[in-house]
């Protein structure tokens, strides 16, 4: 696989779409090394470093989750919103209901962790119009096959696989040097509830994409077979 770097010349607005354990966070990496201009988007750290600093959103955030209820959607978009803002992406003119804030034409990134359902695309089509989501296909036997050879360093995120990425050093994360432990819901009745719930969720979100006609699926047996096919894609669209 070449890991030479390509250059975007439309912005690409993307979703990786794929059951639990399919490696989303292995093709995210691999695409922010192959297309420098692409940034990561993902709605959990946003959430955790707003709470962090406090900020107005983040400080309403974190009520809501204390009082044991989730982030309603309404809140995760203001989150992502601002983010875009932040980075110059929207301008910070509300958007009337009757039309979409234009955003701006150097906005290439990978949104994850949002949207999840049907109803949270339509409210993200009103701000940040999606256009490429990308369904990620691994036959479920052989997610399964990986699921008791991953690990994980938590403070990062950072996930390998002993069975095709491996860590340098066995239990070690790799830039840090701190110790890898496995998840809990790292078993195989706790990944085929997962499964069952994502399957659910994301019939109608990737209907919704099939639609809009940005919906892309490619499939493979690893993430090494599934890349060279997702590069190739990006680099019709894109480049």
């Amino acid at each position: 696989m070449s890991s030479a770097t390509k250059q975007l010349t439309k912005a690409a607005r993307i979703i990786l779409v794929g059951a639990p354990g399919v490696g989303k966070g292995t093709q995210t990496e691999r695409l922010l090394t192959r297309f420098p201009q692409l940034a990561s988007i993902s709605s959990g750290d946003i959430l955790r470093d707003n709470v962090r600093r406090k900020t107005p959103l983040g400080l309403k955030a974190e009520a809501v989750m204390q009082s044991g209820n989730l982030v309603p959607d309404s809140m995760m978009l203001d989150l992502i919103s601002s983010e875009f803002k932040s980075k110059g992406w929207l301008s910070n003119t509300p958007p009337s209901s009757q039309r979409t804030t234009p955003i701006s034409p150097n906005a290439s990134f990978i949104l994850d962790g949002f949207p999840r359902t049907v109803a949270q695309a339509g409210s993200l089509d009103k701000i940040v119009p999606v256009n490429f989501v990308v369904h990620l296909l691994t036959p479920p036997s052989v997610i399964l096959s990986r699921i008791g050879s991953r690990w994980v360093h938590e403070p990062s995120g950072r996930v390998y696989n002993t069975g095709f990425n491996a860590p340098k050093a066995p239990g070690k994360d790799d830039v840090t040097g701190e110790p890898l432990t496995q998840r809990q819901d790292d078993s195989i009745d706790t990944w085929k509830q997962r499964l069952q719930k994502f399957e659910e969720t994301s019939k109608d979100l990737l209907e919704h994409y099939g639609r809009q006609g940005c919906l892309w699926r490619v499939e493979g047996d690893s993430s090494d077979e599934i890349s060279p096919k997702l590069f190739a894609e990006i680099e019709r669209k894109f480049c």
